[in-house]
This record gives C-alpha cells, sequence and structure tokens, in this order.
C-alpha cells in the first residue's frame, strides 16, 4: 500500500513540476502536442509507462491537448505514485515537443 502525501509534500513536490497542478485529491496537467498523431504517442508512451508501474493515470484526449489526472483512487488521495507517474509523463511530453499548457 501507498502512504497517502501530506499538505506540505504535495506543495513540495509540485514545484518539481511545471504544469502540474492540484485539482483536490488529485494532480493534473495538460499537454498540447504539435498534431493529433502525436498526441496519441504520448498517450501511447505514457501507457507503457503506467503499466509497468501498475499505475494508471484518467487521460483525456482533444485534439492535440492531452489531460492526465493522477490520483491514487484505492488510498483515497495523493501518494508517490502519483507524483512519479507526473514525472514520467512530463519527460514523455518533453521527448515528443507537446508543452504544458492551461
Amino acid at each position: 500500500m501507498a502512504r497517502l502525501l501530506n499538505d506540505e509534500e504535495i506543495g513540495r513536490q509540485l514545484r518539481d513540476l511545471p504544469g502540474w497542478g492540484r485539482d483536490g485529491n488529485a494532480i493534473r496537467a495538460t499537454y498540447e502536442a504539435p498534431d493529433f498523431p502525436t498526441a496519441i504517442r504520448l498517450v501511447d508512451d505514457v501507457a507503457q509507462d503506467a503499466e509497468q508501474m501498475d499505475h494508471h493515470p484518467d487521460i483525456d484526449i482533444r485534439w492535440r491537448a492531452v489531460r492526465f489526472t493522477c490520483a491514487t483512487h484505492s488510498e483515497g488521495g495523493l501518494t508517490q505514485l502519483d507524483v512519479e507517474l507526473a514525472h514520467r509523463i512530463r519527460e514523455a511530453a518533453a521527448r515528443l515537443g507537446a508543452t504544458a499548457g492551461e
């Protein structure tokens, strides 16, 4: 079981995740890809990481914009798994030329 992060831990870790913000018991970010096929590649890259971690984000795709929401539903909030997945999403987005938006 993953330990829930407290508010101070969440705030500190979000400082290292540009484009990510807290939304209640989740963290989220939207990335704008150069085009639709790249947005789909971003989703696929993140799916590979998420599957390897056995920790899966909620994903919403609208043309070139991909919104990721990370929360540990089984724990009812945010854990280190969410932060690690957010870092992996940010890295995948950077590799593909997608920029943090919203």
